[in-house]
């Protein structure tokens, strides 16, 4: 398998874009967080009220820092629907979104991974259907490394839980439920809760089975990944036959 990553910006409607192109000093950088997006944004100008004011309709601001003249602002967002988003689109062509995605002057900044050259193709071409692309590198990484930190997008890794089932997940975490030996058992978890114990242990058993489920695809990347440096050493220290 030859797996590529890909680095490309575009423009499209949405309303980061809009304001990192009337604001071109502005830097945004977005993450991904179930059903809503983090955002944190820089600017040189921490005085300009007219930023300022479209920044709190963004969303809930949830942190804000002034260094000098500098602005750092931490804002949690639902402005673009994530039915309807570009990362929705990397699902489609089996490719991994690689965060943040990065708004600056105008343009969206976007890399990914494709587990095949035609992944990445396919995805490019039905972007560039409705939108302006541009491609700034596709790199084969089928001897590479891939950094582990770089696999994970957390909206991928929670897909489909519900708030109970992750409820049930932070109970059993704190209580110690998954240290070995296990520290408390499920009838001890749902104690703490307000629903029966075969309720609780439905929600947590679905939680865990979604989670694997979600991590199944960067445990096949990580794995082809690992498996491909391995014979590339292989082949480099085999000795030839010139030198048999």
């Amino acid at each position: 398998m030859s797996m590529y990553e890909v680095s490309f910006k575009l423009r499209h409607e949405c309303p980061y874009r809009g304001l990192s192109e009337r604001f071109p000093a502005v830097s945004i950088r977005e993450w991904y967080l179930q059903d809503c997006q983090i955002l944190e944004l820089t600017a040189p100008e921490a005085g300009d009220d007219e930023l300022l004011e479209e920044i709190d309709e963004l969303g809930s601001v949830l942190h804000t820092t002034i260094d000098g003249s500098d602005l750092h602002v931490i804002v949690q967002s639902c402005a673009c629907p994530i039915e309807e988003s570009i990362i929705r689109r990397f699902e489609r062509h089996n490719c991994v979104h690689l965060p943040p995605t990065v708004y600056r002057n105008g343009w969206e900044h976007y890399s990914a991974i494709g587990f095949d050259e035609s992944d990445v193709t396919a995805l490019l071409a039905e972007l560039d259907e409705d939108r302006e692309i541009d491609v700034l590198s596709k790199t084969s990484i089928e001897e590479r490394h891939v950094p582990h930190s770089s696999l994970f997008s957390v909206d991928r890794l929670f897909d489909g839980l519900t708030d109970r089932q992750l409820e049930a997940l932070r109970i059993a975490l704190d209580a110690g439920y998954y240290d070995q030996p296990r520290n408390a058992s499920v009838a001890e978890l749902a104690e703490e809760t307000t629903v029966a114990r075969a309720t609780f242990e439905e929600h947590l058993r679905k939680a865990e089975n979604k989670l694997v489920t979600n991590a199944g695809q960067f445990v096949r990347l990580l794995t082809e990944t690992q498996g491909d440096v391995l014979r590339a050493e292989t082949q480099r220290v085999s000795p030839t036959a010139e030198g048999d």
